[in-house]
């Protein structure tokens, strides 16, 4: 730059202005790069100017040069570099005379230069090649000066490749990403996410929005590296090999560059002290390789990609860590139609489309690719193509891209050999999640070993973490995981873990199952669990709740992994340990059934007539709930007969008890008291209590149904009393509803609302939802009749959103209830369930 001043002029070079005077006699031997003929006549031509006008001139230009001079633009935002920042030759030399406590006097006379000649190199002075060369040798800087001096007007790099064409989605992060690295001092951007999720695509389409039309945040240009993290071809990329290449980028000849990796890394550091780069570091494949990249320099963004989380990265600088995974819905549909194009999307099922391929980028594109490659053929030919899970990834590739299984086998090569083993061994885990406890009985390992291998996997993203301090996969990952373990792992291998996987939810279940009812008589003799397979343990029913409700839609995928392995005992006896949980109806009810249903496949197959009895049993009561009545009346009978044949006078109790629960819901009063009657002799003979209060509540239904209330009392009474002395508070809850509707028949209300608040208490104990959605609905209507209808809407409304957790179809009259319509709840609604 330059400042013409009263006449004279005055050479402004990087942010320090100086004199033309200021120019040395060796500057026709200076670099030739940094100097013209020109500018060395124009130094000499002032060269014998006062000081003191020197000083003046200095003290105007810089001024002027500081107003006018237009910062970087970025939308208004200034530049980050301070307006005098010295050179980084400048600032290379402070640090080194400050690291050895030396003066810049000393250093003249060390150099044996005049300190007035430094002092000029010091405010800006462009130095001579002979200046450059003393210096580096008084100060040993290994030739890190001389490769400073050197870049000096140099341009600078423009490496950042094009963005893919087409791009579309991400719009929060990388809204979020150049929020960062707009920052005054930017914090490292570290990209990580799954293969195929599309991390470079992100970084890259971030590179040039933050240099395109809304403004340059990094005027001095990009640098870009692949350092192939992930790659079957190439080894990762050497941080002093990655050095080298941005050393000559940055303009410093080969022959300057030193040998060691420390020194190169300064040397860069140095170098971008007072720049303003973008740095992209594409493809990590540690910490340990992107630390030497980082330049420390406050003007520099630096955007790094990965498939691992770069922990010992965020430890040493300040990270905006930014994870990429599965695109949503509208974006899947967005890159479908964009790459297909609008006219053929139209009409086609694009949303089921973006769920086969997982919402993932890579998969995404090459599904597209293949729709887009043949214009004659609906796209509903491909969703039927990859619907089948054994061929989807074969779907996923296209002759001329890299396969989505391809990619994920980049990563999966280089996990070590117990990760790898982890790995496709939770391809037999076909639940949506599963927990640490779960993938340690399932790779036969302690839990500690189990919870590092999970937590590599997940830091290279081959898992995904989720609540609960658990773990899922994606979609397609979990397709690859199976495909491994079939290939690599041999059959009797492969049986042993589904055993101990199988075990592990066998026997946690039945500790569960204890846990929420210790009160009942256990129909379950289990063999002990596989070696290596450590069931939970649960300190009371409150944890036990809590793992069942967590664990609950994996128990169908266990129960027909074991069914597929004819592990015929465990299906069954797994069905049964779950129904002191299912009846809970805490989960849509189809849960009970499903499960129930293959138990009773199993129990069949393996032709165990005391495992169909139960199953059976379990199975009416599941469709009871769902109002499947004449079905649930033909289970109940067949278990009854099975259990009279081969004398199993416990499960004959229980069909009986479970007829008479369906007889009071059809309201067969007289069936219902002749079943109860049958089971209580039953129960009483063999000494099971809740049995016993079970078929005397059923006895007291029959009572109120014929308006013998006192009777109905009475016998409630006892039954609660039972219930009581063994802690069954969903029992409890129960006989206190069934008190309540006693009241409400002989017009007490407000006794029976005492009676449903304490069974609201005891049903919330239990963790019955059903329950308590029962005991609200019935205090809703009482207290419509006691004239509290905000009170009584209120009631509705939780009873409403706890029916629908349930899939209860209860949830449409009571709807239609609270919009006005005309509705009999007593009938539909409040009818007396037989339990």
């Amino acid at each position: 730059m330059v400042v013409f001043v009263s006449g004279a002029m005055l050479v402004v070079r990087g942010n320090s202005p100086t004199t033309s005077a200021d120019a040395a006699p060796t500057c026709r031997h200076s670099v030739s790069r940094r100097f013209g003929p020109a500018d060395c006549e124009r130094r000499h031509a002032l060269e014998n100017a006062q000081e003191g006008e020197h000083a003046a001139l200095r003290s105007q230009a810089l001024t002027c040069y500081r107003t006018e001079a237009t910062p970087h633009s970025s939308g208004g935002r200034m530049s980050r570099t301070p307006a005098n920042a010295p050179s980084p030759f400048v600032a290379e030399l402070e640090r080194l005379l400050a690291k050895r406590r030396l003066s810049w006097r000393r250093l003249a006379e060390l150099a044996g230069y005049h300190p007035s000649w430094l002092s000029k190199i010091r405010n800006g002075r462009l130095p001579s090649a002979d200046v450059v060369k003393r210096c580096d040798e008084v100060l040993e800087a290994g030739g890190t000066l001389i490769a400073l001096a050197s870049t000096e007007g140099e341009t600078g790099p423009a490496q950042l490749p094009a963005a893919p064409a087409g791009f579309v989605g991400r719009d929060r992060e990388l809204r979020r990403m150049r929020e960062v690295l707009s920052r005054e001092t930017p914090l490292i951007v570290a990209i990580d996410g799954p293969p195929g999720a599309g991390k470079t695509t992100a970084a890259l389409c971030l590179g040039h929005r933050v240099n395109g039309p809304e403004g340059k945040l990094y005027p001095d240009g990009q640098l870009y590296v692949d350092l192939h993290g992930y790659s079957r071809k190439r080894h990762p990329a050497r941080p002093e090999n990655v050095l080298e290449e941005f050393l000559v980028a940055l303009g410093v000849p080969a022959r300057d560059i030193p040998a060691g990796v420390e020194q190169r890394a300064a040397l860069y550091r140095s170098l971008l002290a007072s720049r303003r780069l973008l740095i992209v570091l594409d493809n990590a494949a540690s910490s340990e390789q992107v630390l030497p990249l980082i330049p420390n320099a406050p003007g520099c963004g630096v955007v790094v990609t990965s498939r691992r989380r770069l922990n010992g990265l965020a430890i040493q600088f300040g990270v905006e860590r930014i994870m990429i995974g599965s695109m949503t819905e509208a974006e899947s549909i967005a890159v479908l139609r964009k790459a297909i194009g609008v006219a053929r999307t139209e009409g086609e099922s694009l949303s089921a489309l973006a769920e086969l391929c997982g919402h993932l980028p890579l998969a995404l594109r090459i599904a597209a690719e293949r729709v887009a490659a043949h214009p004659h053929r609906p796209v509903s030919e491909l969703v039927d193509e990859l619907a089948a899970e054994e061929q989807r990834l074969d779907g996923l590739a296209t002759d001329d891209s890299v396969p989505v299984r391809t990619v994920f086998e980049w990563s999966y090569h280089d996990l070590s050999d117990a990760q790898a083993r982890m790995f496709r061994l939770l391809g037999l885990h076909e639940g949506p999640n599963f927990s640490v406890e779960a993938a340690a009985a399932l790779a036969g390992v302690p839990v500690v070993q189990a919870r590092r291998l999970l937590e590599k996997l997940s830091g290279v993203h081959l898992l995904e973490a989720a609540p609960h301090g658990r773990y899922r996969f994606h979609d397609l990952m979990r397709l690859y995981a199976a495909e491994r373990v079939e290939a690599e792992e041999d059959p009797e291998d492969r049986g042993a873990s589904v055993r101990r996987l199988t075990d592990w939810y066998l026997h946690s279940s039945a500790a569960g199952g204890r846990a929420l009812a210790p009160f009942r008589l256990n129909p379950l003799e289990l063999r002990p669990p596989e070696p290596g397979c450590v069931p939970m343990t649960f300190a009371d029913d409150k944890v036990a709740l809590r793992w069942f409700d967590i664990e609950a839609l994996n128990f169908m995928a266990v129960v027909s992994l074991a069914m597929e392995h004819e592990l015929y005992d465990t299906v069954w006896q797994t069905a049964v340990a779950l129904w002191d949980y299912l009846r809970l109806l805490r989960n849509p009810g189809r849960l009970w059934v499903d499960t129930t249903t293959t138990a009773q496949e199993a129990a069949r197959a393996a032709g165990n007539s005391y495992a169909e009895g139960w199953v059976e049993t379990s199975l009416a009561d599941g469709y009871r709930w769902l109002g499947h009545y004449d079905r649930s009346q033909q289970l109940f009978e067949h278990a009854l007969t099975i259990r009279q044949r081969i004398g199993d006078r416990h499960g004959q109790a229980w069909a009986l008890a479970g007829s008479g629960f369906l007889a009071i819901d059809r309201g067969r009063l007289e069936h219902a008291l002749r079943y109860a009657q049958e089971a209580l002799l039953v129960f009483r003979e063999i000494g099971d209590r809740h049995g016993e209060a079970s078929a005397l509540f059923t006895v007291a239904d029959a009572y109120h149904g014929w308006q013998r209330y006192d009777e109905a009392l009475q016998t409630l009474e006892d039954s609660f009393r039972i219930f009581d002395e063994i802690g069954n508070h969903d029992g409890q809850g129960l006989i206190l509803v069934k008190m309540a509707e006693v009241h409400i028949a002989r017009g007490e209300h407000q006794q029976a609302l005492s009676h449903l608040d304490r069974s609201l208490q005891a049903r919330r104990l239990a963790g019955s939802r059903w329950g308590e959605a029962d005991g609200l609905a019935r205090r809703g209507y009482t207290l419509q009749v006691l004239g509290r209808p905000q009170d009584a809407r209120e009631s509705w409304e939780a009873a409403l959103a706890l029916y629908d957790e349930v899939n209860d179809p209860r949830v449409t009259d009571i709807r239609a209830y609270l919009r006005g319509d005309a509705v009999d709840l007593r009938a539909n609604v409040l009818s007396r369930p037989g339990w």
